[in-house]
C-alpha cells in the first residue's frame, strides 16, 4: 500500500513534468493551445478505457463466476467493441473538431509578421522579409505577441524539423522546398524552439530561442536590425 506522502511527491514530480520551456503541456499560445487540450482529452479516453478494464478484472478476480454466463464470443464483442469504440470515436469527434478550429484559425486570422527560417547543421538562421531580405538573426527568432506570424521554413542541408513545444505544432525543413506554419504568443516572452527530427551528430545542440515582444518592441527592434546592416 502507497504511503500517502510517498503518492503526492509522486503525482507532484507527475504535475511538474508537463511545464517548461519544452513542454507542449503549457501552451502560450492558441495553436500550441489547440495541441496540448488535444492530448488531455486523449490521456482521458486512455484512463477510461483502462478503468473499465481494471474493473473488469477486479470482478473477475473477486467474484469467482462473473462473467461466464456470458459466451467467448460475447466478451469478445463486449470487450472489444462496446468498451472502446464509444470513447476512440468520441477522441477522434474531438480530435477532427480541434483540426477544424486550426484550419480556420489559419484561414480567418490575419497575418502580423512574416519570417524566414532555415535550418543549417546545426544551427537555425532567421530572416524578416517584411523589412528587408538583408535582416536577419541567428539562433533567436523575434515575432510580435498578441499576433499571427507566419514562418516560412527550409533546410540548407538536410531534412530538420521546426518546433517551438508552447508556441505551434512541428513542421519539417525539407532541402528545396518551403512549408509554412503559423505560430502565436499570446503574451511577451521567450520561449524555447529545437529541431525535433534527428539530423546528425550536433542534433542535440540544435535549439533557438523565439523573443515575443509587444508590437513596438518589436517594430523597434526591426529598426535596429535594420541599422546594424546586412546579414553575413
Amino acid at each position: 500500500m502507497f504511503h500517502r506522502p510517498f503518492f503526492a511527491s509522486f503525482i507532484a514530480l507527475g504535475l511538474a513534468s508537463c511545464s517548461g520551456d519544452l513542454s507542449a503541456l503549457d501552451p502560450a499560445g492558441p495553436y500550441a493551445g489547440a495541441i496540448a487540450n488535444l492530448w488531455w482529452i486523449m490521456l482521458a479516453g486512455a484512463g477510461a478505457i483502462l478503468t473499465l478494464v481494471l474493473v473488469l478484472f477486479g470482478l473477475v478476480l473477486f467474484r469467482p463466476g462473473f462473467g461466464r454466463s456470458l459466451s467467448v464470443k460475447g466478451w469478445m464483442i463486449a470487450g472489444g467493441l462496446f468498451l472502446p469504440v464509444p470513447v476512440l470515436m468520441a477522441l477522434m469527434t474531438y480530435g477532427m473538431a480541434q483540426g477544424e478550429y486550426l484550419i480556420g484559425a489559419w484561414q480567418n486570422e490575419p497575418v502580423m509578421a512574416r519570417v524566414e527560417a532555415r535550418g543549417a547543421m546545426w544551427r537555425w538562421d532567421f530572416r524578416y522579409p517584411d523589412v528587408g531580405s538583408d535582416v536577419a538573426t541567428m539562433e533567436t527568432l523575434h515575432i510580435p505577441a498578441g499576433g499571427v506570424v507566419e514562418v516560412r521554413v527550409t533546410s540548407a542541408d538536410v531534412v530538420h524539423s521546426f518546433w517551438i513545444p508552447r508556441l505551434a505544432g512541428k513542421i519539417d525543413a525539407v532541402p528545396g522546398h518551403t512549408t509554412v506554419l503559423r505560430i502565436k504568443a499570446d503574451v511577451p516572452g521567450r520561449y524555447a524552439g529545437i529541431c525535433a527530427e534527428y539530423c546528425g551528430t550536433g542534433h542535440a545542440g540544435m535549439r533557438f530561442t523565439v523573443e515575443a515582444h509587444s508590437p513596438e518592441t518589436y517594430r523597434q527592434r526591426l529598426t535596429a536590425l535594420t541599422a546594424e546592416g546586412p546579414a553575413p
